[in-house]
């Protein structure tokens, strides 16, 4: 009887190892609106985040904003971890520390890629990823650069090459490591290599009309690097590749539409990349940011085809993508009425909410 009983247990323990392995791979990206800490950096010109500035960003403040980013985290992984977080507007490493190594999101084993760039801000992009799913290969920067326009500079496109863990992987440490990839031990299997992409395209602040040029700069930068990607893998292969960010774009302008030529899976053409944001139907929701009376979607994922079919390794789960709107992110709009973002800061006033982007994701299952 005990004989039975061990092994009843050692089976349902199976049983349970193998949901967990099988369960899908959540991909987000998220614009954080001003993820800056509270400290007067003398190394830039700007300083307007700090508690004699003129946002009068103070410890509190920051903490408040950081305790709200986990909670909006955590509620978006379903409390598991998240695969791959994409992030822009964040000032540095101390603010991630802050954010991933000192709340309930350390239980998560996450890691992140972090450079510094030419922002005058010295806002970035980040990649923050979780060992349980993903081991870090390689990871670099592409600068935007305008041979019309020289002297502008935006954010650099982050890149970070990864390959998928099977199992989860126990370190027994939560320290992060900034572009320094842990080693990848045993056979690196093609079909589990995912190439992520992660944006923050010129804004729209001296006008659309006047800043589109900029905006499809990025998008042909965009486009070569992942263009190099393909005509670089070996034959018979279409790379995987995930391009997340705030395009500051809808899907249907110039930059998305015709310069990275990225379409809703329902008007694919040859050459085409997939925007599972390229439409709101089945988004769960009518935008990302909100102008006035209008639901705008400027936070999209936009993969590559052999993401969207069903074969060896991750792949997507039809009908998985969404922006994430949960209730305590989002106030009433007294002015253009329904629902308006919770935002940290509008101009100088001080709120106290999350941001003026809503999050976006998508599952990858095998």
């Amino acid at each position: 009887m005990k004989r039975l009983i061990v092994l009843l247990r050692i089976l349902l323990l199976g049983l349970f190892v193998q949901a967990q392995t099988n369960e899908p791979v959540r991909i987000a990206f998220w614009n954080m609106e001003n993820f800056f800490d509270p400290f007067v950096d003398s190394t830039k010109t700007y300083n307007a985040f700090t508690e004699d500035g003129m946002q009068h960003w103070t410890k509190t403040r920051f903490y408040r904003k950081r305790n709200n980013m986990y909670k909006a985290i955590l509620a978006m992984s379903e409390n598991r971890p998240l695969g791959i977080l994409g992030m822009c507007e964040v000032e540095n490493e101390y603010v991630l520390s802050a954010l991933f190594e000192q709340t309930p999101l350390k239980k998560h084993n996450y890691r992140w890629v972090l450079y510094e760039g030419p922002d005058k801000r010295g806002i970035d992009p980040a990649i923050v990823y979780s060992l349980d799913h993903f081991q870090l290969v390689e990871s670099a920067v592409f600068p935007y650069y305008n041979p019309e326009d020289t002297a502008y500079h935006s954010r650099d496109i982050l890149y970070a090459k990864f390959v998928a863990v099977e199992g989860g992987v126990s370190t027994g440490s939560t320290t992060a490591k900034a572009k320094v990839p842990e080693p990848v031990e045993g056979p690196i299997y093609i079909a589990d290599t995912i190439h992520i992409f992660v944006n923050h395209w010129p804004s729209r602040y001296s006008g659309e009309l006047e800043t589109v040029g900029s905006r499809s700069c990025s998008a042909a930068i965009l486009r070569a690097k992942v263009d190099s990607i393909m005509a670089a893998a070996p034959e018979g292969y279409q790379p995987k590749v995930i391009m997340m960010g705030d395009l500051n774009d809808c899907p249907t302008d110039p930059s998305v539409f015709d310069v990275l030529r990225a379409r809703h899976p329902s008007e694919l053409e040859e050459g085409c990349l997939v925007n599972l944001f390229g439409k709101n139907d089945g988004l769960g929701f009518e935008g990302t940011l909100k102008h006035q009376t209008d639901w705008q979607i400027f936070d999209q994922i936009i993969v590559t085809p052999a993401l969207m079919e069903n074969g060896r390794g991750l792949h997507y789960q039809e009908g998985s993508a969404r922006i994430f709107h949960a209730d305590f992110m989002l106030e009433d709009d007294e002015t253009y009425h329904g629902k308006k973002l919770f935002r940290t800061y509008i101009g100088p006033r001080y709120f106290g909410g999350f941001s003026d982007h809503l999050p976006v994701y998508m599952d990858l299952e095998r």
